[in-house]
């Protein structure tokens, strides 16, 4: 079923690895044109580059998603090269685990400002531009499966992929009700293979290097086996496709089962 997204314009921010990566690619190779943002900007080169080579259109701009003017500029910029904005993928995130009694409040500050924030600031930035397309479009914001149930260590993270789950609900009520065709949904990734682990458990007790994800999800994932990213592209393009067009507000729960157990 190729083509899904065929003359669609989308942007991905956090699009320099993991899943980010892994939905730039995705979506590209379905017809849409990807704009991959990040703050690694070699690592985002070199993702636009790699979809060009195999034939798809994309290009890397640098972006802080805390910055309420980077997101007016990114933006702007989108708007200028390529007239209409359709997808967004609010993907960019980090982790910072540890105890909340240890964690600072500089560290839980950072957390809020990429993982919340940022959702925030590129909904109320794109969403007018995706009004201008006149033909609706679709919001894709990533949260986890730690939006959806408690951790221990885990909590400033759990917060802020909380907050992305209720947050998109409202939105995606605003935009119905504005009937602007505009759906807004969350994506809940379970144990995927991504860097984002490295720093997620360095502050629990006793963990001095990368977790072994194959023992955790055979020990915690009911099918037995960790995701990898494009398990949660295939989710965000199906959630940016024409194919999902009665779907707002909802949950995709992509975790091999995990937080059902």
């Amino acid at each position: 079923m190729a083509g899904r997204v065929s003359g669609k314009v989308a942007l991905v921010t956090g699009g320099a690895s993991g899943i980010g990566r892994s939905a730039a690619e995705k979506l590209a190779s379905e017809g849409a044109t990807v704009v991959v943002t990040d703050v690694q900007d070699h690592l985002g080169a070199e993702v636009a580059a790699g979809i060009q080579k195999a034939g798809g259109k994309a290009e890397f701009i640098h972006h802080d998603v805390t910055s309420e003017d980077a997101w007016i500029e990114v933006v702007a910029q989108v708007k200028a090269r390529h007239g209409r904005l359709d997808i967004l993928v609010n993907n960019a995130g980090i982790g910072l685990g540890g105890s909340v009694l240890e964690m600072t409040l500089a560290d839980w500050k950072k957390q809020n400002a990429v993982n919340l924030d940022g959702v925030f600031l590129g909904v109320k930035h794109s969403i007018p531009l995706i009004r201008e397309g006149g033909r609706g479009g679709s919001i894709i914001n990533i949260s986890s499966v730690a939006g959806l149930k408690g951790a221990p260590n885990l909590a400033g993270y759990c917060a802020t992929k909380g907050g992305v789950r209720l947050f998109t609900k409202s939105v995606a009520m605003e935009c119905a009700g504005a009937k602007d065709g505009i759906r807004v949904n969350s994506v809940h990734p379970g144990i995927i293979e991504t860097p984002i682990w490295t720093t997620v458990l360095g502050g629990q007790p006793g963990v001095n290097a990368p977790p072994d994800l194959d023992a955790m999800s055979e020990l915690a994932v009911p099918l037995g086996v960790k995701g990898v990213p494009e398990d949660i592209a295939n989710g965000i393009l199906w959630l940016a496709s024409d194919e999902s067009r009665y779907v707002t507000g909802a949950e995709l729960v992509i975790d091999g089962g995990l937080s059902v157990r």
